[in-house]
């Protein structure tokens, strides 16, 4: 078997196999039904099931969804050590999903599919494998990657789940192993981190769209967050 990449649609018809490879399905339209070892429930885009070599499984989905599906011979490191059979992927896997469709529905290249395969496996490698989560914490961390300039108050973020500020602290905790406020922190360094390497832009314009007006206070929390000021990771 060869490592490979394909666009699928699943059957309402249950019918349980298995395989003597890993399997990773990634939804981009639709969910997907699924029952695997001691797991059964919904994955949805945004997230990943794995199916690893001989787990006896089955899917069910509306004729209309759409998956990307991965065969592999070997699985990355993190997935391997995990516990968890589904989690959530990161925006930039998420985004690549929609390109692996378009090129592979537009023609037969060999070389660019093995690239794609090559890439995904590398974004799959990169994930932090957060379990799946509420879908109250979803819609927050959804409005948190998409506004991260923004200031956001606990009682703002809390009214998006429908939850007390009290119980969205203890929820999103509980489920993301950090609080709401070092969840954002650590998406604007990362950001901020991503553009000083891959762009020219001035540090000031950096702190700016990371969401600091203030660019004292981004250098400070830039090198707490790194153990380096800002100064010292753009090119």
């Amino acid at each position: 078997m060869q490592n490979t990449l394909s666009i699928r649609s699943y059957s309402r018809q249950k019918v349980k196999h298995s395989h003597d490879f890993h399997q990773v399905v990634l939804p981009l339209r639709g969910v997907i039904h699924l029952e695997i070892d001691d797991y059964k429930g919904k994955v949805a885009p945004g997230e990943c099931v794995v199916i690893t070599a001989h787990s006896l499984h089955q899917f069910t989905a509306e004729t209309q969804a759409r998956f990307v599906v991965a065969d592999l011979t070997e699985l990355p490191k993190n997935i391997t050590t995990s516990q968890s059979s589904v989690f959530t992927i990161n925006a930039p896997l998420l985004h690549f999903l929609s390109f692996v469709e378009a090129q592979l529905q537009h023609q037969v290249n060999t070389e660019l599919e093995h690239m794609c395969f090559n890439t995904l496996f590398a974004l799959l490698g990169e994930q932090r494998l957060i379990k799946q989560i509420d879908k109250r914490l979803k819609s927050v961390i959804e409005h948190i990657d998409a506004h991260i300039t923004k200031v956001m108050p606990i009682e703002a973020l809390a009214e998006i789940a429908c939850l007390s500020p009290t119980q969205f602290k203890k929820l999103f905790k509980a489920q993301l192993g950090i609080t709401p406020m070092q969840y954002l922190i650590k998406l604007r360094m990362e950001k901020a981190q991503a553009l000083l390497i891959h762009t020219d832009y001035p540090t000031q314009i950096i702190a700016e769209q990371v969401g600091y007006s203030d660019y004292t206070a981004f250098s400070r929390r830039f090198t707490q967050h790194f153990g380096l000021p800002p100064s010292k990771i753009s090119n």
